[in-house]
């Protein structure tokens, strides 16, 4: 259109941006909140750094946007946040605009904590049964607490049962990690 410059990118490839898909970029302090095996109601957003150098080396090879995912230590982890990449901004300008809400979930070796050799045995799930009982039983409790939810509005938020609530609905969607494919199977048959 008019008012705008013309290069000439013959001989050259032209590509949009990459996004990474699942990182760990622009955030301090750590993003495996292992304390407990199901913890929705914690947010990456809430800790986005956007002076961390690697949005800039991140930026210099091309990535112009990423998910940001909670590790892995836990069954159902944070929310995630698709990011923009801009360093130096503030953190309110790197969440994506209009990207959609989503939740962190591990299978397998993580969340059973099959290389956490100080914690073996602290805490549940310590197998992949223990991985299927813990999200069975917190799906459950998320139902529960959506229908009770539509009967009295005044009900009490929780912010924990409010994500799961979201993702039954399909407002939040599921990054879900994992190693094998009986772990796949087994997070199918519990959707079901």
């Amino acid at each position: 259109p008019d008012g705008f410059g013309t290069i000439d990118a013959t001989g050259f490839w032209v590509m949009p941006g990459i996004v990474d898909a699942h990182s760990h970029i622009s955030t301090e302090g750590g993003l495996n909140e292992g304390t407990q095996s199901v913890t929705p109601e914690v947010r990456v957003r809430d800790v986005l750094n956007p002076r961390d150098i690697a949005i800039y080396r991140a930026l210099a090879g091309g990535v112009t946007a990423a998910n940001v995912l909670p590790g892995s230590a836990n069954s159902i982890g944070g929310q995630t946040a698709t990011i923009k990449l801009k360093y130096g901004e503030g953190p309110d300008d790197l969440p994506f605009p209009g990207a959609p809400r989503g939740v962190k979930f591990a299978l397998g070796e993580n969340p059973k904590q099959s290389n956490f050799s100080n914690n073996r045995g602290k805490r549940f799930p310590n197998t992949r049964l223990g991985v299927e009982a813990t999200f069975r039983r917190a799906f459950t409790e998320a139902q529960d607490y959506a229908e009770a939810k539509k009967r009295d509005p005044l009900l009490r938020t929780d912010l924990r049962l409010e994500a799961l609530a979201g993702i039954l609905s399909g407002d939040i969607l599921v990054h879900c990690h994992c190693y094998r494919a009986d772990e796949i199977l087994m997070i199918l048959q519990v959707a079901k």
